[in-house]
């Protein structure tokens, strides 16, 4: 008896996303004019793949932000080198 198995394909994991590099990639987004500092921490969905979406809520909760919460909240302040 012959047992027809399909090849597995090797599966990416999920990124862990810290508090730290949420922050990194707001950030980075505002940067690059994307988002900006006013808007919703929950605009960020748009960038971050849906299957990762529930940890990033879950890192949030734990830090104690809300998804209503401002981006500016979320980055802290901004810090300037040439004052």
């Amino acid at each position: 008896m012959t047992v027809n198995t399909l090849p597995l394909v090797p599966q990416t994991a999920p990124i862990r996303y810290s508090i730290d590099l949420l922050q990194e990639e707001a950030r980075q987004l505002v940067d690059q004019g994307y988002v900006s500092r006013q808007q919703p921490i929950y605009v960020l969905c748009q960038y971050i793949p849906a299957r990762e979406w529930v940890g990033v809520e879950y890192e949030l909760e734990q830090c104690d932000y809300l998804l209503r919460d401002r981006i500016g909240d979320l980055i802290g302040a901004e810090k300037w080198e040439n004052d």
